[in-house]
């Protein structure tokens, strides 16, 4: 069983694109991190023929970018908009 203490569960404050997308903050990274996901099927941004892709749209590129981006990749990006 993982730590309750550890980073994953730590409040941390949301830029306002971010909260855009997830709602108000602040929140923990592993509830940004699912309501991210919720956000991108909710609104079928992921491609059509490769999964681990993610197409943006505009209130979701405004957090990771307007180019296609890597599933792997977005992660990286999502953690600038926390603090």
């Amino acid at each position: 069983m993982a730590a309750k203490n550890n980073a994953l569960n730590k409040p941390v404050n949301l830029t306002p694109a971010l909260e855009n997308v997830v709602g108000k903050g602040p929140m923990t990274r592993a509830q940004v991190t699912s309501k991210v996901w919720e956000y991108i099927k909710a609104n079928g941004l992921q491609d059509s023929t490769d999964k681990r892709q993610i197409n943006p749209d505009g209130k979701l590129g405004a957090v990771i970018g307007n180019a296609q981006i890597s599933m792997f990749k977005m992660t990286a990006a999502v953690s600038k908009h926390l603090s």
